[in-house]
């Protein structure tokens, strides 16, 4: 009997101490949300220009906030707070709890001899597209690889990227390192060949952005430095030796500014394409829909000094009208730029692919390449694929308040524009589209368009998204067609294509394997991420989570490697990698290959892995 009573008691407590906890939680949401709103939402409510929206927060991580509020650029205004306010605030606007993440120890530092920067070792590539042209070939002495290599290679090490459920941001070589950033914000110098840690560099938000590293002639001495951008708008300059900040700008001072693309170094010049997450904010039937317009910022590289801003819509937005509660309607709007520009010496250009208008009515330069003018940006010619284009996420609510009547098909231009030569001589632009349609205009035309092909049914999340490669004659375009449905009738056709630059012709298509994903949730076949090209082969990752590499010759697979597995990491414990996505596609230098796996966003794997590559040791 008193066994029984003890039960009872324990039971008791037990469930006493279930509903208390449930009551701290919804005393704890409750705080966070009356903290956000007597401290934060007089700014990030979208009054205060410079300020985030709340949308925007919700996607980064909850310490990567609680980070800008403890030692970032929120420190001044959260210094009134507690720790425990700014816990509750960061946990409030991810809807993560900080002790949710498993914690990550840091690689292994360098010793001193892996630490030293090489200036022997200049970078192989220019930035994002490997050159200027954004034709994205590695070369054999680039790669230090060739086709008949890739069946040998073998994983030689593995990073994992702490509190991260994602990993986009392509790396860059050079000086001994690689360069690459991640989802809490921090910028990592790792070893190239063991990816010991040189050196980390903290920024406010997620780096998404590919690294762009100053070139130098081997033997030279000096003072390179390296560029990328943040989630929340702000560009970056560091020193590549030390990790220390040059100059930071917000090359915009839009609230929902966001910079998804790598920016361009040219000839002292560093060009930033400029994106937004307002498309998000629209969904609020109180937001006034929309303000944003895209376009490209210069700077000097050196000393961070902004030279100009050449929007992709000329006019400045107005207000047009009401939404259906009374809010502001706002145009023209959005034509954001998420792709890197491809750069035109020749011609004194650079040629950009831009976005979906946010608002309506849709003008001329939305889902169109623009040739924008490098002495100041202005657009000397258009050439719009896709009219009438229309589209925020209040299309994607049941009230559908500030859908433009247009109501999409948001068809952007995500991928970068290519400058390609033929083997004839002529030189083209080439373009892909979310629609699922490929393009070669005639800089020489005003960007007349000499052919377009319809690959695949297209969507949301591609169609062509985030890159294509050139090698020679031949385009390699990577198709997704992830998103199916009466907006975007027609079969999916994911996998890898191959199409002659000179006539648009389809030289011959991959399917993507549809029968892998078995359990694997959010697991699917299509192509998103930029792809690879180099000799003998086009390398391409899949939101399956396998990196594959094709046959030039016939699109027959070389190369499968799953790279959505659990590795052992440098810190002695597991990382897992997921989809591969984004505009972070593999990376060739020196005998090695570097690919970053997860793509936990918009339904897809997480992970938090960076993977080496190499050839086995000669016995």
């Amino acid at each position: 009997m008193v066994q029984g009573n003890m039960v009872r008691i324990v039971l008791a407590l037990l469930a006493l101490t279930a509903a208390g906890a449930l009551r701290a939680q919804a005393v704890t949401a409750a705080d966070g949300a009356a903290l956000f709103q007597q401290h934060c939402a007089s700014c990030h409510g979208g009054q205060v220009a410079k300020a985030p929206p709340v949308s925007l927060l919700q996607i980064m991580s909850a310490s990567s906030i609680l980070r800008a509020m403890e030692h970032g650029v929120m420190q001044e205004q959260a210094a009134g707070l507690t720790a425990e306010q700014r816990r509750l605030l960061a946990e409030h606007l991810t809807g993560q709890q900080l002790g949710d993440t498993v914690a990550v120890q840091p690689a292994p530092q360098c010793d001193a001899k892996l630490a030293a920067f090489d200036f022997d070792a200049p970078p192989d590539a220019l930035g994002w597209g490997v050159s200027h042209d954004n034709r994205r070939y590695f070369s054999p002495g680039m790669a230090g690889l060739t086709a008949d290599d890739l069946p040998a290679l073998e994983l030689k090490w593995a990073f994992a990227f702490p509190d991260a459920i994602r990993a986009r941001s392509q790396p860059v070589t050079g000086g001994g390192a690689l360069y690459v950033g991640s989802q809490n914000g921090t910028v990592y110098a790792l070893e190239q060949t063991t990816g010991c840690i040189r050196w980390t560099f903290s920024t406010v938000a997620e780096v998404r952005t590919g690294i762009v590293l100053t070139p130098w002639q081997a033997g030279q001495a000096g003072n390179p430095l390296l560029f990328f951008g943040d989630l929340v708008g702000n560009v970056y300059a560091i020193e590549a030796r030390s990790g220390k900040l040059v100059w930071r700008d917000r090359p915009d001072d839009h609230h929902s500014l966001t910079l998804t693309a790598a920016p361009v170094l040219y000839q002292g010049r560093l060009y930033v394409p400029m994106s937004s997450l307002e498309v998000t904010a629209a969904a609020d039937p109180t937001y006034a829909c929309c303000t944003f317009r895209g376009g490209v910022a210069v700077y000097d590289a050196l000393t961070g000094s902004k030279q100009w801003v050449g929007y992709t819509i000329d006019e400045a937005p107005r207000v047009v009208g009401k939404n259906a509660v009374g809010t502001e309607r706002i145009a023209p709007s959005g034509a954001p730029v998420w792709g890197t520009p491809s750069i035109d010496a020749k011609r004194g250009l650079m040629y950009v692919g831009t976005g979906e208008n946010y608002s309506s009515p849709a003008n001329d330069t939305s889902d169109a390449i623009l040739a924008l003018s490098l002495k100041d940006g202005s657009i000397v010619w258009r050439q719009q694929m896709t009219a009438g284009d229309a589209w925020n996420m209040g299309c994607e609510t049941d009230e559908k308040i500030n859908c433009p009547p247009e109501n999409g098909p948001d068809y952007d231009f995500g991928a970068a524009t290519i400058l390609a030569t033929t083997s004839d001589g002529k030189d083209l632009v080439l373009a892909g589209q979310k629609s699922g349609e490929v393009f070669g205009l005639d800089p020489d035309q005003e960007g007349k368009i000499l052919w377009r092909r319809k690959l695949g049914r297209g969507g949301i999340q591609g169609g062509v998204h985030f890159g294509m490669a050139v090698d020679g004659d031949t385009l390699y375009v990577p198709m997704s067609d992830f998103d199916g449905g009466p907006r975007w009738p027609g079969v999916a056709k994911p996998g890898m294509y191959a199409v002659d630059i000179r006539t648009g012709k389809t030289l011959w298509y991959a399917p993507a394997e549809t029968g892998i994903c078995g359990e694997r949730e959010f697991c699917q076949p299509g192509l998103s991420a930029a792809a690879s090209a180099m000799e003998g082969a086009v390398i391409g990752g899949a939101m399956d989570g396998h990196l594959r590499a094709y046959s030039s010759k016939d699109g027959s697979i070389l190369w499968d490697i799953d790279t959505a597995a659990t590795v052992a990491t440098l810190d002695g414990g597991k990382a897992h990698g997921g989809s591969i996505g984004g505009a972070a596609g593999a990376v060739l230098s020196g005998g090695m290959l570097y690919v970053n796996s997860g793509y936990g966003i918009y339904f897809h794997m997480p992970g938090n892995v960076l993977l080496a590559y190499g050839l086995p040791k000669a016995k």
